[in-house]
Order: structure tokens, then sequence, then C-alpha cells
């Protein structure tokens, strides 16, 4: 490692030694967010911002496909509605925020700061349908949502953060059921095609899942150290919420009946999923599609006649080909901008010089595997298929880095050593609460989410008794 670039990263903790630590380090240090005045919250700043609306619109272009419209529903909500669903309000009660006085008095009715939408755009559908030709309702909304949390971490657990929440409804179970399956896909092809992090799918426990849901279905992402992150999650809620808030229509057959619903949403989260998953000791390393800048320019001998044109003139042939690119034209060395663009995760880097304009050349640095390489200035179309090739080579490596931490376990012990190692186990299981209490305890490991395979003839790897289901068990954020 040069010096200035050790320079350049002493603030960062190591990689392998205190991982939490290097985490904070990069976020503040690469300029994704900043500390709020308030504890447990976070300023994005407009680099953390940019990753954030090419998740958007990366993901918006999916629910549209889907006939998913967007929509924005008020961040305040009568107290009375989250009250309506008994077990929806005890899984919340201890992170809701209240308001009680406004304009100088005291409130009728206590408002709840959203920790979710369920309650108030059921309200709100519930009002607008009438008969089964109203439906599907399906809705998403781009918003901010507060829940208290005593731990706190940038993206990954804040007491505001934002975030996209579906909610449709239907007027039959099955194309309930269909499509909170049908978003859980669309997630789990965006984790892997848009953020190259490959995720594990499948239905929660009981004890795990939304509180208000029937059915909780997660995609868990294995991150660097070996920990999980849920990184999105679709509920089938039946008709819980289409019974505590009167959502009935009237049927083809003329009877009034109530309406089945979904709900799924994505967070903030995963901006620290694409850091856990894909960085390094230099600092961020991000996904093409994803990334707010895709290719860094850096001009070499910057002040010599030329130079600053034929980079200028790069930019432009690879912004007219859509790429995000940028010219860094700053007054410091060639250097410095490396490791500062290095840090920041920029996928691409062409590096170009007098020399290299001679030749009709420049010279390409990949972030991910740090190769170099010699690109005719004729052959910059090439960089497209280059992007893609980042992309498609980040998701194999974080998958190969997944299957290799996958162990199989068959007592308390092996669950505990394996992710004590930094492993996921899939384990049997007897159904039990109890047994799931029991791992958290003896392993500080959670439930993750429950696979398809048949557990006939094999035992609980906890307690020994007949086995009902497998369950990826793992050390979660």
């Amino acid at each position: 490692m040069a010096n200035n670039e050790k320079q350049f990263v002493k603030e960062v903790a190591d990689i392998t030694a205190d991982f939490p630590r290097w985490f904070t380090d990069v976020v503040l240090k690469t300029e994704l967010v900043d500390y709020g005045p308030v504890k447990g919250t976070m300023v994005i700043r407009p680099y953390g911002y940019a990753i954030w609306e090419n998740i958007q619109n990366e993901l918006n272009r999916r629910f549209k496909k889907l006939g998913v419209k967007n929509a924005y529903f008020p961040m305040f909500i009568p107290e009375s509605y989250l009250k309506r669903e008994a077990e929806h309000v005890e899984g919340f009660a201890p992170e809701v925020a209240v308001v009680t006085h406004a304009g100088g008095a005291e409130l009728s009715e206590k408002l709840v700061v959203r920790p979710t939408s369920e309650t108030i755009i059921c309200n709100m559908y519930a009002k607008w349908m009438q008969s089964y030709r109203d439906l599907p309702m399906l809705m998403n909304q781009w918003c901010n949502v507060v829940r208290w949390e005593k731990t706190t971490r940038p993206f990954l657990r804040t007491s505001e953060f934002l975030w996209q929440e579906g909610h449709t409804v239907h007027s039959n179970e099955e194309e309930a059921r269909d499509f909170t399956m049908k978003m859980l896909a669309v997630y789990k092809e965006f984790a892997e095609n848009a953020l190259a992090i490959p995720v594990i799918c499948g239905r929660k426990t009981d004890k795990e899942k939304f509180a208000g849901a029937l059915e909780t279905y997660g995609m868990e992402a294995m991150m660097l150290d070996g920990k999980s992150l849920q990184a999105g999650t679709s509920h089938y809620l039946g008709q819980n919420f289409a019974k505590s808030f009167d959502m009935k229509f009237l049927s083809k057959e003329g009877k009034l009946e109530y309406a089945y619903s979904s709900s799924w949403g994505v967070s903030t989260r995963l901006i620290g999923a694409i850091i856990m998953a894909h960085g390094d000791a230099r600092g961020l390393v991000l996904p093409p599609v994803v990334s707010p800048t895709q290719i860094i320019i850096v001009p070499i001998a910057a002040h010599k006649p030329g130079v600053i044109e034929k980079a200028k003139e790069i930019e432009q042939i690879l912004a007219d080909m859509d790429i995000r690119v940028e010219c860094d034209t700053r007054d410091m060395s060639p250097g410095w901008k490396f490791n500062e663009w290095e840090m920041k995760g920029v996928p691409v880097r062409i590096e170009i010089g007098p020399r290299d304009i001679e030749n009709n050349q420049c010279v390409i640095v990949r972030r991910d595997n740090l190769e170099k390489q010699v690109v005719s200035l004729d052959d910059l179309a090439s960089l497209k298929q280059l992007l893609a090739t980042v992309q498609k080579d980040m998701l194999e490596k974080s998958r190969k880095n997944r299957d290799s931490r996958i162990k199989e376990g068959y007592s308390l012990e092996d669950i505990k050593n394996a992710c004590d190692e930094g492993c996921f186990v899939k384990a049997c299981w007897c159904g039990e609460r109890e047994c799931e209490d029991k791992v958290k305890e003896f392993a500080q490991a959670t439930s993750r989410v429950m696979t398809e395979e048949e557990c006939e003839g094999e035992v609980c790897a906890i307690c020994g008794k007949p086995a009902k289901k497998k369950v990826y068990f793992a050390r979660a954020y």
C-alpha cells in the first residue's frame, strides 16, 4: 500500500479486525451519511441519496410492470387506528413515537408517527372500494417511517429511515397469496441483478413474522462477517386488516365480502447491505447498476496541453452511451484521486495522460478486483459491456462466499459453532418456539427463513423431537 494511500485510509478501521467499526468509518468517510442532531437519526448526504435514487428507479420500473401505482399517505395516524388490529399494535408498541400536543394545545386524540402504514391505507381502501370491479388495488408509497430504536447504526437500524411500502387488496385469497409471492420474487431478482447480492428466500417462523400478518416471507443476505441481513419482506395479511377496517366489497354474486390484502417493503437498509456484502479494506465496492458514478475519469498531468480536453471528450462519449460518468478535474494529485474514488467504490476508473493520448489509448482499472487493462480510444463502446461484466462478477463472488459458508447443523452445539465461524446453519426444527428461544439464548442466533426441504424421518436439532421444518439459523443485524 503506497504512502499516500495509507494516509487516505488511516481513519478507517481494519475490516478483518473490527468489522462494525469499519462499516461506520466507511459510511462517514465516503460521505454517504452523517449523524443527525436527534439520537438515532441520520442525514443522508448526496452520494448516499444518489444510491437510494438508483434503487428507487430500479424498483419503480419493476413495480410498474406489475401494475403497481405510486401514491402517498399521511405520516400521522390516529392512535385508534393502530389499536384496531391487536397483534399489530402489540408488535409495534415499543417502537412507536406519539404526538400529544400541536399548535400549542393538547390533541383530543394522540397521533402516531407512522411505523408502517397498513392501518391508514386499509382505512382509505375501505372508503374507496365498492365492488369487485374496484379490485385489485395495487399501490406503493416511497416515504419515511419512524421506529424508536434503542441501539442504532446508520442504514442498518435508525429511528427514522426511508423505504417503500407496497399495499395491495384483492377479491380472493388465491390472488392475494400469489401477489405476496410475486413481490418476493421481484425483490430476489432485484437484489441479485441490481445489487449483486444473492439472497435466500423463504417463509418466516411465527415468532419472526410481521405483526398482524398471517404469513411473512423474507430474503436474507449474507454479509462479509457471516451475519445475516434481512433485505426485504413480503407479507400475506389475509383478512386480518380487512376485518379490522371493514374493507368489504360487493362480489359478483351480490354479496358483501371481506377483501384479502398483502404488504411488502424494502428500505435504506439495502445501502447497508451493499456496503457489507461487497466492501473491502479500501472502502466501498459499488455494483454498477446502482452506483451514482459508474466510471470516473482521472486526467494524468492535467496541466499539459490537450489532456483535460481529451478527458472531457471521453466523458461526453460515455455520457452519450447512458453511462453515469464524471471527469475529476480538481487541483489534486492523481494518486489522491485514485484513493478517494476507490474508497467511494466507483466501479471503473479511466486514467488518461499525454502518453496515452499519443498512443490513442487509456488505462482502465476495475474497482472490484483492481485489475488494469489498456483500451483503445476507438473502443470505448466496450466499457458498457465491462460494466455488465463487473456486475456479473460481483454477484458470482458474493454467491461463492455465501455458498461456502452454509453448514448443516444437527445439534445446538453445531448451530453455535457454525455461527461462531461466520456461517448460516441449516437445521431441522420441531416447530416449537421454545426451541427457537434456546437457539437465541445459547448461540445468539435466530431463525431467518424456513426452507422447502422435507424433514420426514428427521429430528429437531435442538430438542430431538420429530422435525417439521428445515430452517436457516444465523446471527443477524
